[in-house]
């Protein structure tokens, strides 16, 4: 799984991906160097930071420019907050058709990321299966777009 995020703006993002054994590795990306090591003990406070929403496929597309493979997706997320754009490497598990109208987790506070020609405004959660493709995060039930995860 690759949800990595560059350094923007004097921030540091976290990069995200599995180690040999499957088990996920944080690293903090430092203007270019990187710390490897298991996420550090957070209070709930910092997890609130974190907005999480669930929301609805309504459009894919294939992004044939992208560098791997790769469907832009929009989402609905509810009335309050609106259809939001993303680019999502999860074409090994899913074909657009699978997607549409499927709920999917997704992060909604990060500042959008220009991906190609592409500007990402989410950021979709999914975790690494035995091979490191994404299996996206869903609910067992509908739900309405736009809860927030707690």
């Amino acid at each position: 799984m690759d949800c990595r995020h560059a350094r923007r703006g004097g921030s540091v993002r976290p990069a995200i991906g599995a180690d040999a054994g499957g088990a996920t590795q944080f690293t903090e990306k430092t203007g270019g160097v990187g710390v490897s090591g298991r996420a550090a003990t957070i209070d709930y406070g910092d997890f609130q930071k974190v907005d999480v929403r669930v929301g609805t496929v309504t459009r894919v597309e294939s992004y044939p420019e992208a560098r791997r493979p790769a469907y832009k997706l929009w989402v609905d997320l509810g009335a309050e907050i609106g259809t939001r754009k993303t680019s999502a490497q999860i074409t090994a598990h899913y074909t657009p058709e699978a997607l549409l109208g499927r709920q999917v987790a997704a992060v909604i506070n990060f500042p959008p990321k220009q991906i190609g020609r592409f500007m990402s405004e989410i950021l979709v959660l999914g975790f690494p299966d035995a091979k490191g493709e994404v299996v996206l995060i869903s609910p067992e039930h509908p739900v309405p777009n736009g809860g927030k995860m707690f």
